[in-house]
């Protein structure tokens, strides 16, 4: 079963490996990985993409928060929440009707056409994991892929609860 963990830590040097090191040590794989900065240059907060059964992910969610770098750990997959992912694709244009096509789908999905080469177009799409699946299969069905990148999963709770070191 698909989980996202988000991980509030201290943004020190070592942090991300102490906690990638567990999920290692336990023969985890991790779908997907962003980190950065929150706006407390002080912090980070790491999201985890990753699939266990509820009982290890509960074990591992443990842990994590016991490493002293660590300030909170929440499992957003167990309530409402909004997630998102960054995909970049670069689509081969060898013909008119192609490149009609691409745009078409473009914006049908919403996604955006960041860069053109008489060779190929670059988009941009931000959504849904399944959506951006969706996109990138009607895609395939019109041209050639060329390139894919993809940011992960990242995610908030909705409403006005917050993973913050401080509640205010």
């Amino acid at each position: 079963m698909k989980r996202i963990l988000t991980i509030l830590m201290e943004n020190e040097p070592g942090a991300l490996s102490r906690i990638i090191g567990l999920f290692s040590q336990r023969g985890y794989n991790i779908d997907s990985l962003c980190v950065a900065k929150t706006d407390d240059p002080t912090l980070s907060r790491l999201t985890i993409c990753t699939s266990g059964d509820e009982q290890s992910l509960e074990q591992i969610t443990k842990q994590v928060n016991k490493l002293i770098d660590v300030l909170r750990v929440k499992n957003i997959t167990e309530q409402e929440h909004v997630e998102r992912e960054l995909m970049l694709v670069k689509a081969a244009t060898p013909s008119s009707s192609i490149r009609e096509g691409i745009k078409r789908n473009a914006d049908i999905f919403r996604a955006q056409i960041i860069d053109v080469c008489s060779e190929c177009y670059t988009l941009q799409m931000v959504g849904p994991p399944a959506r951006l699946k969706a996109f990138l299969g009607a895609l395939k069905e019109e041209t050639t892929i060329i390139e894919v990148v993809r940011s992960g999963t990242i995610g908030l709770l909705r409403g006005k609860t917050a993973l913050r070191a401080k509640q205010y």
